[in-house]
């Protein structure tokens, strides 16, 4: 049996004619008539009486006709579906995001555009550190993750590349350290620190205490807390300077000043990873292309 013989019977039975139906179908009067004999030997009921008036289903055809429309329905339901996931207009989105580069600028943008864009797709974002994201895009557990680069990327990941942020000091408020304005490296001597761990994220952790090293400054670091937040609320505290993401700048403590450190540069690519699979799934090229088509605005 194929999805023509259906299409077939459940044209004739609104028509109780095989003539009106052929007409309808643009099919030859024989042809359809052999489709509903084989229909009917396949299904061993008669589905039709002959009468000398017309055609009139019998009980049998009646409650076929139920049966067959509603399969050609959740076919073209499925059809649809399939579609539309193919398209990349349905479906589901696991993003991870570094979150200073989410209170700002083109990640919060691209979110809120793909969102209004594409209302169908399940957007879950997650905020992680880049090893994490990078872990979970190899794992396939994320589709894709706006992480801060260092090195080489890692075989099976890809990137778009989107755009830098540099470091920036973050002081307590009541310190007078930055209260005129930008400092030097120099300034930062004999002062306590609070940093991440290396562990957290060893490429920028080296890439820091190597770019202060080179400027005479080996951090005195008191506390190591595993994310930027507890960094500053630790820096709010009074606990010691914090060397992070000016884009911390977008979101300031109430108890943190920052201040621009005018010898020391540690440069933060920030980038769209997402699995090297080619093609992208389809909701993830549309999200790919809503990126760049926010960039380029």
């Amino acid at each position: 049996m194929e999805l023509r013989h259906l299409r077939y019977f459940i044209a004739v039975a609104e028509q109780l004619s095989v003539r009106a139906a052929s007409e309808i179908l643009h099919v030859t009067q024989p042809a359809v008539s052999r489709q509903i004999r084989d229909l009917e030997e396949t299904i061993g009921a008669a589905l039709f009486t002959r009468t000398a008036r017309g055609l009139v289903l019998t009980a049998a055809g009646t409650a076929y006709l139920a049966e067959a429309r509603d399969i050609l329905a959740r076919v073209e339901n499925a059809n649809r579906t399939a579609r539309r996931l193919a398209s990349g207009v349905t479906g589901r989105l696991r993003i991870g995001f570094v979150e200073n580069a989410s209170w700002n600028g083109l990640v919060p943008a691209t979110f809120n555009a793909f969102q209004r864009a594409t209302p169908e797709v399940a957007l879950e974002l997650i905020p992680m550190n880049t090893p994490e994201q990078l872990d979970a895009i190899a794992a396939g557990t994320l589709d894709g993750g706006f992480c801060y680069r260092f090195g080489a990327l890692r075989e099976g990941c890809a990137e778009v590349p989107l755009l830098e942020h540099d470091v920036v000091l973050a002081v307590p408020v009541d310190w007078p350290l930055g209260r005129e304005g930008d400092v030097d490296v120099a300034s930062l001597r004999a002062h306590p620190f609070v940093a991440f761990p290396r562990a957290v994220y060893p490429a920028y952790y080296d890439r820091l205490i190597a770019a202060c090293a080179e400027r005479g400054l080996t951090l005195d670091i008191r506390q190591e807390v595993s994310t930027e937040a507890a960094i500053l609320s630790l820096v709010s505290a009074g606990v010691g300077l914090a060397i992070v993401n000016d884009a911390n700048r977008d979101r300031p403590p109430a108890r943190v000043r920052f201040a621009a450190i005018r010898d020391l540069s540690v440069r933060l690519p920030l980038a769209f990873c997402h699995s090297a699979q080619h093609p992208p799934q389809p909701a993830l090229q549309r999200f790919i292309e809503q990126l760049a088509s926010v960039q380029a605005a």
